[in-house]
């Protein structure tokens, strides 16, 4: 009986996507790779290999994610482990966040996500089998000025996967909500960051920007070994829904979970009135 399992990822031609993609081609796994353009990864990983499928996809046209899906079964006959790990960040605070700004970060990071999760599952269903991971941020649990379009996104991504988890468990599926730290790729960089078109001076957005991008080079986290952390959990029959990467992410969750409850104690008097006597 083979152990192959087939790997459908999202985002994969740089970062922690391209690193994950290559720790599951030497593991001998089969991955469809996609990314909205496949140039960088197919410079990396090269083309003749016949575990790998690179995919261009948008994430966020409905009709393309379905297509590529379809694609994907047609060359390797089923999905095993999801990985909705395509993002993006934008940098503004809120009032200085355009409507459009604003969608483009939604449309990724949420709507783009649920694409691929609601056109992928009828397959899941089908085998009875199948792991979802979706990539919150510790800036889901949490948030910070300057971050709030990012955050929202990845709080819904938090919220839409503990649903999902529910649904789908009773046709053995599995979810896992990944809360990544900073990790050491290209997200921070220049290059990579999008900022608010609409400064305001009051917000002082530009020391927001020069803060964030400070971390670019010294962030704590080693892609390779979150690479290997997601190999790990795709051999779990039980794995954790919630899962912090990075020290951190772990450590800022739980603070903030920590003055959460305080808070809640506190004004506990105050919830506990509004109910019928």
């Amino acid at each position: 009986m083979t152990t192959q399992k087939v790997w459908f990822i999202t985002g994969a031609s740089k970062g922690m996507g391209l690193e994950l993609t290559k720790a599951v081609l030497n593991k001998g796994d089969k991955v469809i790779a996609t990314s909205r353009s496949t140039d960088s990864l197919l410079s990396n990983l090269g083309e003749n290999n016949k575990n790998l499928l690179p995919l261009e996809l948008d994430i966020t046209n409905e009709q393309v994610v379905m297509h590529v899906i379809s694609k994907s079964i047609e060359e390797f006959g089923r999905i095993d482990v999801v990985v909705n790990n395509a993002g993006y960040n934008l940098l503004g605070n809120v009032e200085e966040l355009s409507d459009s700004e604003f969608r483009q970060s939604m449309d990724v990071n949420l709507f783009g996500m649920a694409n691929v999760i609601r056109h992928i599952l009828p397959y899941l269903r089908q085998q009875k089998s199948g792991y979802i991971i979706n990539t919150s941020s510790m800036m889901g649990y949490m948030s910070y000025p300057g971050n709030g379009s990012y955050s929202a996104s990845k709080f819904a991504v938090i919220g839409l996967s503990e649903a999902l988890a529910q649904e789908v468990s009773p046709f053995g599926i599995n979810v896992t909500i990944l809360a990544p730290g900073t990790f050491r790729t290209s997200f921070m960089s220049e290059s990579s960051l999008a900022v608010a078109k609409n400064k305001i001076d009051a917000y002082n957005l530009n020391d927001q920007i020069e803060t964030f991008r400070s971390f670019d080079g010294k962030q704590l986290g080693d892609p390779k070994k979150l690479a290997q952390v997601l190999i790990q959990l795709s051999q779990l029959t039980s794995p954790p829904l919630h899962l912090p990467l990075g020290s951190d992410s772990y450590n800022a969750i739980m603070e903030n979970r920590n003055r959460e409850q305080e808070e809640l104690q506190k004004w506990a008097a105050l919830s506990l009135s509004t109910d019928f006597i």
